[in-house]
């Protein structure tokens, strides 16, 4: 590569968006519902004391993750898994804490993710999860994880436990609201970044039912796994394919800077 491109070009930040990507996002969201509830009920935490332990280590995660100035799979899935946590349990601060009804968080999460996408165009003029090559891009995207974590936390608990549609039904319908915005970005080629973020904000209440149904006792509609069990199995995958996804990623995404969509 000659100087002139290095000088124009940095490493993204962020993953390649694969099959994956997808496979370990719905496991790390996953690992975000049942883990915040082992820390916060099993082992008797309760919401205040799990909230500030877990978002401090997110804190310190997120301090290795923008060290790195590129993607480094592990720190990068790490980030996302203590976010997953953390987006689950302001959530339930909300809810169970503070009696905010489930309608109103969601609508709130929703406010506050659009108010943070609308931030971010107006200073970088992209929503692009391609170019996260900057401090401030990075910034953008991990504050935009975090309420979709908590929308999809919000929301997903709504439909499941409100409108009392149960942990597998609500797991596929949204499945099936992910499927058609896959064809819509597929056949109908809808940009593909609203189609991105539209995708990872309801593989959260996806793999947050599916993690609700093998993690809940028998009685209240799960298939009583438990929250250790659940978590355990979820980690150890994430853990595999971290692994791959390092072998398979040992130099970095490099891409051009400049004005991207």
């Amino acid at each position: 590569m000659s100087a002139t491109t290095m000088a124009t070009a940095a490493f993204n930040r962020v993953p390649r968006v694969t099959i994956d990507f997808w496979l370990i996002k719905l496991m790390a969201v996953t690992v975000g519902e049942t883990a915040a509830d082992y820390l916060a009920v099993n082992l008797g935490l309760g919401l205040p004391l799990t909230s500030m332990i877990m978002t401090g280590v997110l804190i310190i995660a997120l301090i290795l993750q923008f060290a790195q100035k590129r993607y480094v799979p592990w720190a990068y899935w790490l980030a996302v898994v203590l976010i997953s946590v953390v987006g689950t349990l302001l959530t339930d601060n909300l809810v169970d804490n503070f009696g905010v009804p489930l309608v109103v968080t969601t609508v709130a999460c929703t406010i506050l993710l659009a108010g943070t996408f609308a931030a971010w165009y107006w200073s970088e003029r992209t929503l692009s999860i391609h170019t996260i090559i900057t401090t401030k891009r990075e910034a953008f995207y991990w504050l935009a994880i975090l309420f979709t974590f908590a929308l999809g936390t919000a929301a997903g608990d709504f439909v499941a436990e409100k409108l009392d549609v149960g942990y597998l039904n609500t797991g596929l319908l949204f499945a099936a609201v992910i499927a058609l915005i896959a064809l819509a970005y597929f056949v109908l080629k809808i940009n593909g970044i609203l189609a991105f973020w539209l995708a990872y904000i309801l593989t959260r209440p996806l793999g947050a039912s599916f993690g609700d149904l093998l993690s809940q006792p028998v009685e209240y509609g799960g298939l009583g796994l438990g929250t250790i069990v659940t978590s355990l199995l979820f980690l150890a995958a994430i853990a595999a394919i971290v692994l791959y996804m390092s072998w398979m990623n040992r130099e970095g995404e490099l891409v051009t800077s400049g004005p991207t969509t």
